[in-house]
């Protein structure tokens, strides 16, 4: 598939997917999926950063749109985005000439948990502190952050699994 085409669709697939199954789901009062992270993870690796944290905003401010959170979605996104190519280099261990290759896919598991988790990790933390915004809802922030990245990781690494491509 053409790599243009590809990220058009992955962008409207995780935005719809958010927006019109996910932000429904509420599981124990304040479990919520925020799986639209996954185009961060997803997302080509490229030496040009631009078009992707603009794509990256854009997805997270189209979120909080349909979901009226005043931009919340867009800041916790384009930070993640941001620090994504970090956590590249320091688990992958990738430099620019290996980004045309990159895929992760390629990777053994135990890198690609990692990084997920820990992006995921930073994202709802961030997500959660700009909900309550305070210093006394500090266990509820991480109680949420916990256990919502908890959730989106199971949909992701099942989806992953169900949704797998035989390398041959």
């Amino acid at each position: 598939m053409n790599r243009t085409i590809y990220i058009i669709f992955l962008f409207f697939f995780l935005l719809l997917l958010q927006v019109l199954v996910l932000n429904n789901v509420l599981f124990l009062g304040y479990i919520n999926p925020y799986l639209y992270i996954v185009f961060v993870f997803l997302y080509p690796l490229n030496s040009n950063r631009f078009p992707f944290l603009t794509l990256a905003f854009i997805l997270g401010l189209s979120v909080d749109a349909f979901s009226n959170s005043g931009g919340i979605h867009g800041f916790s996104i384009l930070c993640i985005a941001y620090i994504r190519l970090f956590f590249i280099k320091t688990i992958f261990k990738k430099h620019e000439p290996d980004y045309l290759l990159f895929s992760l896919r390629l990777e053994t598991f135990d890198k690609v948990f990692n990084y997920t988790v820990i992006l995921t990790l930073i994202h709802h933390f961030i997500l959660f502190s700009l909900v309550n915004f305070s210093f006394y809802n500090l266990s509820e922030v991480l109680l949420n952050t916990i256990y919502s990245s908890v959730f989106t990781l199971v949909l992701y690494f099942l989806g992953r699994f169900i949704f797998r491509k035989k390398l041959t």
